[in-house]
């Protein structure tokens, strides 16, 4: 399978995705979504949902084999938070 090659700038892209979930995803959310990956093609505008990332891709890229996909983590600013919490450093010291 030939690797996928990026359609949009990184800029353009992020804004696409966030637009998409801002406007036709977040409002037919339901409150049990917290926490939860959508993964979105910016191109169609098609979307999965579930606990698991790669789960929701995987299925997302089925229906959609050339999906441009955007991830967002319902109810985070981040999908991911590298670096140590305040409980992890309160077990270091």
């Amino acid at each position: 399978m030939e690797p996928r090659h990026p359609q949009y700038s990184k800029e353009e892209f992020a804004r696409l995705g966030d637009e998409i979930y801002h406007r036709d995803i977040y409002p037919q959310l339901q409150p049990d979504s917290v926490s939860k990956i959508v993964a979105i093609d910016i191109t169609t505008g098609a979307w999965e949902i579930d606990n698991d990332e790669i789960v929701a891709s995987k299925r997302l890229e089925k229906r959609y084999p050339d999906a441009q996909i955007w991830i967002v983590r319902v109810a985070y600013r981040y999908v991911r938070r590298f670096g140590i919490s305040h409980n992890q450093q309160e077990k270091i010291a």
